[in-house]
């Protein structure tokens, strides 16, 4: 049978008052998520580039979290109005494992705010508030009072027949939910669009290669517990590392 693949998660850092001590922290969600899919969890603090390099080498795959937004500066931007205060240290850990990932062939899954890092690390830029920016535009921002409802489904997107994501989800429509307001503006020449909402925004895309490079726009790991269907990216992205499993 094979091991169970170790998969690290950047973690947050927390904003609190000065006079409360500094923490790290990740979301449940996608902890359980990976559970259910048969793989082993690890969050990773925000350690300098040196210690994420050597934890890094001991990882199966990494997964990149939502969160707030990436400092525009990183591409070339001035802050919007509506752009949230950056967090340097988690953009720059963030963008340095995406790279490495994708350098070393090693497997990697981004949600939300993980897709656009994704799309930052390689060139891109991003939409920095979707309301203001993108004409017809969808509402994509829903902030529920009770977290228990973050599965309920708020639009579709449409996923390209040709790709990772098709083969894993299905061509065609399908229901998801929605906690941006930012999107993938300019694409990085290494990333290929695979799903969009009604209003063109971008939802997910992969990489060019072989490899697995998969960034969804939505929060699979707040609907894998209603039915199997997202459960199945996180089974596809466990899967693909235990069949390119090196021997030990």
């Amino acid at each position: 049978m094979p091991a169970k693949p170790i998969i690290g998660i950047p973690c947050y850092q927390d904003i609190l008052p000065p006079t409360q001590r500094p923490r790290y922290w990740m979301y449940q969600t996608y902890v359980k998520a990976l559970e259910a899919a048969d793989a082993i969890p690890v969050l990773i603090p925000l350690l300098n580039s040196e210690a994420i390099s050597a934890l890094f080498d001991r990882l199966d795959g990494i997964l990149l979290a939502g969160g707030d937004d990436v400092n525009p500066n990183r591409y070339d931007q001035d802050h919007h109005p509506k752009t949230e205060p950056p967090d340097d240290q988690r953009d720059q850990v963030e963008i340095n494992l995406a790279k490495q990932a994708v350098e070393s062939h090693k497997p990697l899954l981004a949600i939300c705010r993980g897709m656009q890092v994704l799309n930052v690390a390689f060139g891109g830029t991003l939409i920095q508030h979707i309301p203001e920016q993108v004409n017809g535009a969808l509402q994509h921002e829903f902030n529920y009072d009770d977290y228990h409802n973050r599965h309920i489904v708020t639009h579709t997107v449409t996923i390209e027949a040709d790709s990772r994501l098709a083969s894993i989800l299905g061509k065609g429509e399908i229901g998801v939910n929605s906690f941006h307001h930012q999107a993938l503006d300019r694409l990085a020449e290494s990333l290929v669009p695979v799903a969009y909402a009604p209003d063109g925004v971008l939802e997910a895309v992969e990489g060019r290669g072989a490899d697995f490079v998969l960034a969804v726009q939505w929060h699979p790991e707040d609907m894998f517990h209603e039915g199997n269907r997202m459960l199945a990216l996180f089974k596809a992205f466990v899967a693909y590392i235990q069949q390119n499993q090196k021997p030990v």
